[in-house]
């Protein structure tokens, strides 16, 4: 993939698309489900064993380099600011770990969405009658385990 330049003579940011959904009328591929990057990194992280520097990480997420460095220094700041990834100096850089799996950046998201709800009673409400009978059960067992 070419690399665009930019009026500075640096590469333009470009973000690769990832195909979630096939798109309807298949002639433009579907762009990145929000926060789908931040998970992926977590879990490449997660999966390493080893801290990793922003350029390791990158080229795990994506092989190909389409990917801009910067923008995985950017998502693995943000996982940092949310406590989701420590870091140690390495040199002019940082090596990351993550201290939490994709399921708790998710669990993170869904608490700052019922945080900025000043009806919690009515999204809780919302939320559990629109689960999957599956999913109800398992909110149940769970929420039985706080009983005991």
């Amino acid at each position: 993939m070419p690399r665009r330049l930019g009026a500075a003579g640096r590469p333009v940011c470009t973000i690769p698309v990832v195909t979630t959904e096939p798109d309807p009328a298949g002639d433009q591929p579907s762009r990145r489900l929000p926060g789908s990057l931040a998970a992926e990194v977590l879990r490449r992280l997660s999966e390493s064993g080893s801290a990793l520097t922003p350029g390791q990480v990158r080229d795990l997420v994506d092989p190909s380099g389409g990917l801009s460095y910067s923008t995985i220094v950017t998502t693995l700041t943000r996982l940092h600011d949310k406590g989701m990834t420590t870091r140690v100096r390495d040199g002019r850089s940082f090596r990351y770990s993550a201290t939490a799996d994709p399921s708790a950046l998710t669990a993170w998201r869904m608490g700052r969405l019922l945080e900025s709800e000043p009806n919690r009673a009515s999204v809780l409400t919302r939320f559990v009658d629109s689960l999957g009978a599956e999913d109800e059960r398992v909110l149940r067992d769970l929420l039985g385990r706080l009983d005991d």
